[in-house]
């Protein structure tokens, strides 16, 4: 009898497990269409040459890669990208993590108010936003440049200008991202105890003690998950801006290896070249956060 109720609980058992499987069905399928599909085709026409007009494709084997890593732009545009990701690390996730620790802890009126102001460029389309930063940074006649001419200033042609157009395309994306992160992170510190807060506030604990040894541990879980979509989503956002100001320039200053994929396919139709840099960028990836998850997930806190 105990061996027919064993049988009876397994069958049971994997049956609520196929039903389970059976719900997940449609969703493997949207994924797999949308995401392994074309990841193995871009692995697949890394490997030809072709310029999507063209019936045929030529295999090259390797070839795109050599060329790729052999030439010296590439390493420049690396550059770039992790350049513009140490600029949006910075002002998307630390700058954020200030503010909403402030606004939080520190503040005590007018929360509702910062908060709306600070998410309301989130619903704002970055090309418009691409638009409107160019007309008020135009070194000639935008309202900054303007406003630096009453005092005897001028804006640097920054469109035309290395270094200084990374910086630019960084503050234009982050006035898009930052709201986003920082609703994140304030919801992460307003759902740390206030019993904790307040006892350290009592025990005279300056403020940069709190923020780094109570406020920082104790929301690590949420600082973390920020500082990956940082990573991987502010790249992508910042191709809209490049799109529409820059094209990569000048002399390629501007553009990141998510921008030089597209540059290769859409715009010179050297589709092989741009499955394997999209290829190169998802390895790069993949090792930022090998080491992410190696350095830095053992101190996060998760409270549950």
């Amino acid at each position: 009898m105990s061996t027919l109720t064993g049988i009876w609980g397994k069958f049971n058992k994997n049956r609520g497990n196929a039903f389970g499987y059976g719900l997940l069905i449609p969703s493997i399928i949207v994924f797999a269409i949308f995401t392994f599909w074309p990841f193995l085709y871009t692995v697949y026409l890394s490997f030809f040459d072709w310029n999507m007009i063209s019936p045929e494709k030529e295999f090259v084997g390797l070839r795109n890669y050599m060329e790729v890593l052999s030439d010296s732009k590439t390493y420049r545009i690396i550059g770039n990208t992790f350049l513009y990701i140490v600029l949006l690390l910075a002002i998307n996730c630390v700058v954020p993590y200030i503010f909403a620790f402030v606004i939080d802890v520190v503040l005590k009126r007018f929360n509702g108010f910062y908060k709306s102001a600070m998410f309301l460029p989130a619903f704002i389309s970055l090309v418009v936003g691409s638009i409107l930063f160019t007309w008020i940074l135009n070194p000639v006649s935008g309202p900054l440049a303007i406003i630096f001419g009453w005092l005897g200033l001028e804006i640097p042609n920054w469109t035309k200008t290395q270094g200084w157009v990374i910086l630019v395309l960084s503050l234009i994306t982050s006035w898009k991202v930052f709201g986003y992160n920082f609703i994140l992170l304030y919801a992460s510190i307003n759902g740390i105890s206030r019993e904790v807060i307040e006892s350290a506030r009592l025990d005279n604990v300056p403020l940069w003690r709190l923020f780094l040894q109570i406020i920082l541990p104790m929301s690590s879980a949420t600082g973390i998950y920020v500082f990956i979509i940082t990573i991987v989503q502010s790249l992508q956002y910042v191709f809209t801006p490049v799109k529409v100001i820059t094209q990569g320039g000048p002399d390629y200053a501007s553009s990141n290896l998510i921008y030089h994929a597209y540059h290769e396919a859409f715009v010179v139709y050297r589709t092989g070249h741009s499955a394997a840099i999209s290829i190169i960028t998802m390895a790069l990836f993949l090792i930022l956060l090998f080491l992410e998850f190696k350095l830095v997930e053992r101190g996060i806190y998760y409270e549950n």
